[in-house]
């Protein structure tokens, strides 16, 4: 008994200096770069060993990218739950407002994702993970879209509602590369809650009419 409630604890240890590693070097790549950060500077930010570090990732790169994977994981599930707030229909604006509130969490989220993204483009086994991350991101948006068919019609020059649910996301993309710039984050959050409900209505905030 005494032996599997030391192997719990080791476990939850574990767990938690994982976590921590994951937090200080979120804050360490934000400030810096992926490039111009070491695995010292992590472990000094967290308040670990190099041992530690080595108990958890065998490099920096795997910890970038359970990083990245964490937060993009997190935000697809918080899409997800912003947009199954309606009923059958879907009321555009309200839907837009509460995605827009998830999508544009904070500069240092965009200045990290950024990162990876240009790493991903010169590594194409990266690179194909951050599209599996992207297309779920996609298809939560694709899926409400597409229960909301016969009740709430997009405009017909979205196409189907995978086409609808890239062009959210090439919007999202637009604006916070805009955002990266100019660092305001209001005014990034009202210009992208204008162009998705432009999107994803006739323009004057009223989805289109069904052809049902």
């Amino acid at each position: 008994m005494a032996a599997e409630g030391n192997t719990g604890r080791v476990t939850r240890r574990r767990v938690r200096t994982r976590a921590n590693l994951l937090r200080a070097a979120f804050s360490v790549f934000a400030a810096k770069g992926f490039g111009h950060v070491s695995i010292e500077e992590v472990c000094e930010a967290a308040g670990y060993s190099r041992g530690a570090f080595y108990s958890n990732f065998s490099s920096l790169d795997e910890l970038f990218f359970a990083l990245y994977r964490e937060r993009a994981d997190l935000i697809a599930e918080q899409v997800s739950g912003a947009l199954a707030a309606d009923g059958p229909g879907l009321d555009v604006p309200a839907a837009v407002d509460r995605v827009t509130d998830v999508l544009l969490l904070d500069r240092d989220w965009l200045l990290v994702k950024t990162d990876f993204l240009v790493h991903a483009a010169r590594d194409p086994e990266v690179a194909r993970s951050l599209l599996e991350h992207r297309a779920r991101l996609r298809r939560a948006i694709a899926d409400r879209l597409a229960r909301a068919r016969g009740h709430t019609a997009l405009p017909a020059v979205l196409g189907d509602t995978d086409a609808a649910a890239h062009a959210v996301v090439a919007a999202y993309d637009g604006v916070t590369t805009q955002l990266l710039l100019d660092r305001d984050v209001v005014g990034a959050r009202s210009w992208l809650k204008q162009l998705l409900t432009a999107l994803l209505t006739d323009g004057s905030g009223t989805p289109g009419h069904s052809a049902n």
